[in-house]
């Protein structure tokens, strides 16, 4: 069964290649079909997956090879319920992102469809991956094709500004996830997920890797006051650029919260560190939710109102972790947050293809130059209701 989480890793990979190879006009439905043959493996692995597992089989559709007896990592894979709604909301939004460019005059638009197929093979590693190492390598393969997809097709006139301030921002934090990774290798046996959480580490050492990781995290989410490049990328990128961005990419962050931080360093998140989380948290729902009512361009809107989302899936993830740490086991918090996670990626994406269908129509993303629209387009405007 192993192969149908091989087959998700790798067609993505080999379809953008031929993607990317492929020179004709009819590149797009090639990359749509893809990701369609990707959604519905998807779907397969869902309906025959055992959500009743015992304790011994928790990871299904397991793939683990030794490939760096060096670095002691290994090509580690495996899907439980966490990584399963991750990939289905990655593998729904993919051919939904594509589809909607179809009206849209795509330059180069082999490279465009095949860098959102590479993208597509990123987030699916990053959703599955069991060893640290790996998991760093699908983290950082993700950032090269947005890059491009936001340098290339976003706003000409700010393309520099904007990819710039958010290469920094997300390269950097990589960084510390890096360090804070390596710190914790060199206390465990390797690099598997399993070692990781077995790294004989003190209150002190704990600290310092859950800020360091948390760091690149935080960035990714975001999390206040790391924000600031989230508005200007979300604004200036090409749609599917926002929709990767906000439907799936920030979702890495969640996984890698509940999958590396929580279990990897308990200590402070029972502590101090875990309180000071929750506060920027909240801090993030209050500040993007007051921003969001006073900004007039859409995307800005839906920028602001992500980022105060997003702060409560944080919020409710920390502070789950923070009362099961001191002693009260309960997962309503996290299990709320994944849902969260989720629902956002639909709602989100769904946002953006409506204000790129308003600005095709209005030529203006000013929201004060689109009074009457129930009027002009009443289904529409009951669509755009039900998403909202």
């Amino acid at each position: 069964m192993s192969g149908l989480l091989l087959t998700l890793l790798l067609l993505p990979l080999v379809g953008s290649g031929l993607v990317f190879a492929w020179k004709d006009k009819s590149s797009k439905y090639l990359a749509l079909g893809i990701a369609l043959v990707q959604m519905l493996v998807t779907f397969y692995i869902a309906a025959d997956f055992d959500f009743n597992p015992t304790v011994d089989s928790v990871l299904q559709h397991e793939i683990n090879y030794p490939w760096s007896q060096f670095m002691k990592s290994s090509l580690h894979f495996g899907i439980d319920g966490m990584s399963l709604l991750l990939l289905l909301l990655t593998n729904i939004l993919t051919p939904i992102i594509i589809l909607s460019s179809f009206n849209e005059n795509v330059s180069y638009r082999n490279t465009f469809y095949g860098l959102i197929l590479l993208m597509q093979f990123g987030l699916v590693g990053v959703f599955t991956s069991l060893d640290g190492l790996l998991f760093y390598i699908f983290w950082e393969v993700t950032l090269i094709p947005i890059w491009f997809i936001a340098g290339l097709w976003g706003q000409e006139n700010k393309r520099f500004e904007f990819t710039t301030k958010f290469f920094v921002y997300t390269f950097v934090g990589s960084l510390f996830m890096l360090a804070g990774l390596i710190y914790v290798y060199n206390n465990s046996a390797s690099f598997a997920l399993t070692d990781l959480y077995n790294a004989q580490l003190n209150e002190t050492q704990q600290t310092v890797v859950f800020w360091f990781i948390f760091f690149a995290f935080a960035v990714k989410l975001p999390v206040f006051p790391f924000h600031t490049w989230q508005p200007d990328t979300y604004t200036y990128s090409p749609t599917q650029g926002s929709m990767l961005l906000s439907g799936i990419m920030l979702k890495m962050a969640v996984y890698g919260v509940m999958r590396y931080l929580l279990p990897i360093t308990p200590l402070p998140i029972a502590g101090i560190s875990g309180q000071i989380v929750i506060i920027l948290a909240i801090v993030g729902i209050v500040h993007g939710a007051l921003i969001a009512i006073i900004q007039t361009d859409m995307k800005r809107i839906i920028a602001y109102s992500s980022f105060s989302h997003v702060g409560l899936m944080v919020a409710g993830i920390f502070a789950s972790a923070v009362v099961t740490l001191r002693g009260t086991f309960t997962i309503e918090g996290a299990e709320g947050a994944l849902v969260q996670t989720f629902a956002h990626g639909i709602n989100v994406v769904g946002l953006f293809y409506c204000c790129d269908i308003l600005y095709k129509r209005f030529k203006s993303r000013d929201i004060r130059q689109m009074g009457g629209l129930a009027k002009v387009a009443p289904k529409f405007a009951v669509l755009f209701l039900i998403i909202i």
